[in-house]
């Protein structure tokens, strides 16, 4: 009768124990889809903008796990092939979208671009996370016409989807001694933390939320 009686007691004390247990909150995730830009293209990947904004989380006290899924070459037809699986492994609470230079470098017609950004806008929603679009621009020798049509369907998008958008990754790089490395496109070591800087204004309030 002891014997049950203890067996008893100690059933009722573990499992008061594990109701007591604290309820341990998920890592919030942050996935990065990007070209070489984002992928660190030419430079120390310990310098690159992206870890550099994981060091800016940490610091801050921010419990972010940041996934670099950027590659090299990457177009948004390749982001959005990508971005189902990369949503399913991940389960993302932001997708951050930098795609669309390398289809504009090739010319890809406008409404194809949009369209496959536009996919990946939606895929991110209906997954839960929040999308950030960074905008991009291409040179003037592509003609006037393309130039615009490029640079204005990334507006288009965020005013369409409700999206927040940094309007131009390169502004204050692309044209400043230093900044960019010798092909022209990709910006160099010491404006990585530039780059950081153009995103953080619009990604600060979804990261703090």
């Amino acid at each position: 009768m002891h014997t049950i009686s203890t067996f008893v007691r100690s059933l009722v004390i573990a499992a008061f124990a594990m109701v007591s247990l604290p309820v341990l909150a998920s890592q919030n995730t942050l996935l990065v889809v990007g070209d070489s830009i984002s992928a660190a293209y030419g430079v120390p990947s310990e310098t690159a903008w992206v870890e550099l904004l994981r060091e800016r989380l940490s610091g801050q006290g921010l419990d972010w796990q940041v996934v670099n899924a950027s590659i090299s070459g990457e177009t948004t037809d390749g982001g959005l092939r990508r971005l189902p699986g990369l949503l399913e492994k991940n389960d993302p609470d932001i997708v951050v979208i930098e795609l669309g230079g390398n289809d504009g470098l090739r010319g890809f017609p406008p409404n194809v671009i949009e369209s496959n950004l536009a996919g990946m806008i939606e895929l991110a929603q209906d997954s839960g996370a929040v999308p950030l679009l960074v905008g991009m621009q291409i040179p003037p020798n592509y003609g006037q016409r393309y130039t615009r049509m490029f640079a204005d369907l990334f507006p288009t998008l965020s005013d369409r989807y409700g999206v927040p958008l940094v309007p131009f990754f390169l502004d204050g790089i692309y044209d400043q001694d230093g900044l960019m490395q010798g092909d022209g496109i990709h910006p160099t070591e010491e404006a990585q933390p530039l780059l950081l800087d153009n995103i953080w204004p619009r990604l600060e309030p979804l990261v703090v939320d």
